[in-house]
């Protein structure tokens, strides 16, 4: 175990609960660190249902093609913590993240604080140690209560598709979790909108209206749409050809719409424009694994594809995406989430899957059953089975389809014990 795993692991013993959404906690840990969030570079706030990270990897990469420097805060992680710090581009070392993490455990003194809080904190207290042009945060959860929202003046927030997601935390209408998602706006600074349906454009319109923020919204202030080959990005500034972008689906044409209007309003050029749907880096979404042992398990003539989607917006997304692709049999690997709604992320899927194989989230103390998950599938009329782990699930689908193509799918917990898994 690392020095930072040893300091996570005492963290997380200092709430009895994973979420408590409250500002409080946050406000007087960041006070006792010299408020650190009023000294790094300027913020680009993004909250949203789907398509955040995605959103903020096209971002940071058209900044970076800019010659920009850029921190970027991200959750959760995949396989190891540092992926949530980045420092002017680069994840924070060992020893940075350990050194930080200790001084915010000092300065909080076994006070009640919950392990996002206090990582958000340490994340803010690396931000401002270092030189750069932008910081790109990432909400964790909702938005007007969560710990990264206490950024007084962000340079600009974005708000991706909002869709009906952790109800028991935000509201079980759209427009309560809208309302949530816009507790990122801040008074006239500009607000990037990305597409969203209109009981949720409402709520945002109004949470800006009140308080003079323009807002810059899809269908009104700019579009985008497949063009050929490519897509065609559109605003009161002009057009954008470019080729579709590097991450894999359909829903990333919106996210690429979202980023580029927000490279727009920090005043990118083509050419970053251009980078931003071409480099983007964003794991276990539609990603194809190309090696490692659980490549080598499928064999060489079955493809061996991750994603983390884990609710209904997101099965729509991944539906589409394989609806998309070349004729292959599909066979879905899915270990999700006991708080998630797994009939509305597995409906969509039915009519693309061959099979599905439920397994538990390995060390997941909220995985949900494996069984519950393929009852969950059989009820949406997948032929369902059930293995101890992706690798015997895998073993089973090639013994049986030796050219499918394999989904593992469902939760980004699972996907990062994949992706440690095949190294």
């Amino acid at each position: 175990m690392s020095q930072s795993d040893a300091i996570l692991a005492r963290l997380m013993a200092l709430h009895p609960k994973v979420i408590d959404l409250s500002l409080d906690r946050m406000h007087r840990l960041l006070a006792a660190l010299g408020n650190p969030e009023r000294r790094i570079p300027p913020v680009i706030h993004i909250a949203g249902t789907n398509g955040k990270g995605s959103t903020q990897a096209m971002i940071r990469a058209g900044l970076q093609a800019g010659g920009k420097r850029v921190h970027a805060y991200t959750s959760p992680h995949l396989a190891h913590f540092h992926e949530r710090i980045r420092l002017a581009g680069d994840l924070i070392s060992e020893d940075a993240l350990a050194a930080t993490l200790e001084e915010c455990e000092v300065a909080n003194d076994g006070q009640p604080i919950t392990f996002f809080e206090i990582t958000t904190a340490a994340a803010f207290l690396a931000f401002s140690r270092t030189a750069a042009d932008y910081t790109l945060l990432e909400v964790g959860l909702g938005g007007r209560l969560d710990a990264t929202n206490v950024v007084d003046h962000p340079a600009l927030t974005v708000i991706t598709p909002i869709s009906i997601d952790h109800t028991q935390y935000l509201g079980n209408t759209l427009p309560l979790i809208a309302g949530e998602k816009a507790g990122i706006i801040k008074r006239q600074v500009p607000c990037i909108v990305g597409p969203q349906q209109d009981q949720a454009l409402q709520v945002i319109e109004a949470r800006a209206q009140g308080l003079s923020a323009p807002i810059v919204a899809h269908g009104q202030h700019w579009m985008i749409q497949r063009d050929r080959d490519g897509m065609v990005f559109q605003d009161d500034h002009g057009l954008w050809d470019l080729p579709m972008p590097n991450l894999i689906g359909d829903h990333q044409v919106q996210n690429a719409g979202t980023a580029l209007a927000a490279l727009r309003q920090l005043g990118a050029t083509e050419a970053m424009a251009l980078a931003a749907v071409t480099q983007a880096e964003w794991p276990a979404r539609m990603q194809q694994l190309h090696r490692g042992p659980l490549v080598d398990l499928a064999g060489p003539e079955a493809q061996l594809w991750l994603d983390g989607g884990h609710n209904p917006a997101g099965g729509q997304a991944v539906a589409a995406t394989l609806a998309a692709m070349p004729p292959r049999p599909t066979h879905l690997v899915c270990g999700m989430l006991n708080t998630k709604d797994i009939t509305g992320y597995l409906r969509p899927l039915a009519e693309h899957a061959a099979s599905l194989t439920a397994i538990d989230i390995p060390g997941e103390p909220n995985t949900l059953p494996a069984r519950d998950t393929a009852d969950a599938a059989s009820q949406v009329g997948m032929a369902t089975f059930t293995a101890d782990d992706a690798a015997e699930a895998i073993r089973a689908i090639v013994a049986e389809a030796p050219a499918a193509r394999i989904l593992i799918c469902g939760s980004l917990y699972l996907a990062g014990r994949v992706l440690r898994e095949n190294g």
